[in-house]
Parts: structure tokens; sequence; C-alpha cells
């Protein structure tokens, strides 16, 4: 009950973030990042209204996305091994952290046909942090125009972890950023509809800065178990 608690005053707090600034919430998707979370705990968010959620880890996830009665749309939100893309793209929906041409090509080749195309993002890494993820800023179109070439993939837009600040000038500030690279590359490629950034601590400033997926955790389902 406490967890379910959490989740509905994190939704009401999204609500009224939203209120507040101007944006339609329905404009917003919410993805419960669900590492380590149960699959009661996921059907719970489910049937509070969250439809979408991120997993992590494909061997932990399996399970979750064949058992689960409720069918919501899965995101892969962890770092793809090559040798795991097989099983990706045959599970989920979305896979939100490309970053590498090699990885997107075995999801391509791997990719179901009665699926239909998979949903991804290019992961950016603004700071260029030597032990994080992504590409930088200037390589996204590049990068972009190799992706495009795969049939079976479906490029919705970018998605990024900026470095952790509690400080919401600086949030805002590098989110602004992240969120300028999404303008130009949509002036080439109007299709372009997802910006994936902006998690607990910071998806106010990621909200402002034009975010139109945040990925919710610890807001939703209290501390990992």
């Amino acid at each position: 009950m406490a967890e379910e608690e959490k989740a509905i005053s994190f939704l009401k707090e999204f609500s009224q973030t939203c209120f507040e600034i101007g944006k339609n919430p329905e404009d917003i998707i919410i993805l419960g990042a669900s590492k380590s979370q149960d699959i009661n705990s996921i059907e719970s968010a489910f049937n509070l209204g969250i439809k979408h959620f991120g997993e992590n880890f494909l061997q932990e996830s399996e399970h979750k996305i064949k058992g689960l009665k409720a069918s919501p749309t899965w995101h892969f939100i962890g770092s793809v091994q090559s040798r795991k893309a097989k099983k990706i793209s045959s599970l989920f929906q979305w896979v939100q952290t490309l970053d590498r041409l090699k990885v997107a090509k075995k999801l391509n080749e791997n990719r179901p046909q009665y699926m239909g195309k998979l949903n991804v993002c290019i992961q950016v890494n603004p700071d260029n942090e030597k032990n994080k993820s992504g590409i930088p800023l200037s390589d996204c179109e590049g990068f972009l125009s190799e992706l495009l070439k795969l049939d079976q993939l479906k490029v919705r837009g970018i998605m990024s972890i900026p470095k952790a600040t509690n400080n919401f000038r600086q949030q805002r500030r590098v989110f602004g950023k992240i969120r300028s690279c999404f303008e130009n590359l949509k002036d080439s490629y109007p299709e372009l509809d997802t910006l994936s950034m902006g998690m607990s601590g910071d998806y106010k400033a990621a909200i402002l800065e034009g975010s139109t997926m945040i990925r919710i955790g610890t807001s939703i389902f209290g501390q990992r178990k």
C-alpha cells in the first residue's frame, strides 16, 4: 500500500508541475523504470495509469515481459551487449540506448517482421563523460543518417542521462543543450518525436526544457528491492 501511495503522490505532483508550467501531461510519457521491481509492483503501477516500463537487464526483464498479465509497452534502457541484441530485439518495443552502429545492425537483422519496426533512440552523452555510454551531441546527425539505412528500425529521437546534480539551473542548462540538438535534428528529420530525458531527481527541469518522456523509478516504486 505504501508503494501505491508513493506512485499516486508522484502522479499528482507530475500533473501539478505540468499545470504550473503550461504543459499538457498527456503529451509526456511516464516511463516506469522497473529495474529490480517485481511483477506485482509493475502491475500496480500499470493499474494506476503508467503504460510504459523500462528495463536495464535482459535476464531480469524476460520473465517480467512474459509473466505480466497486463500488456504495457516495454523499453530497453540499459547498455545493449552485442551478444544479447538478438533477444532484446525480439522482446522489446523500444531500445533507448543506441550508441553503436554494430549493435544497431544486430537489432535490425534480428527484429521479427511480425513485430513491426523497433523504435529506437540515440543515446547522447552531453558532457562527454568518459565512463558513460552515449555519443557526443556533435555526432548525432551522422549517426542518425546511418541508422536510417536500417529498414527494421524506426528512429524516434534522442535519450540522455546527464551528470547528476541538485542544482536546478545546471539541470536546465544541460537539458537545454540536449533540446537544442534535438531541435536541430528535427529541422532535417521532422519525423523525430521523442526527447527522452529526466528522472526522479531532475524531471521538472527536463519537462521545462521540452522532454517528451521521463524515466521514473524511485518516485514510483520507492527504493530498489
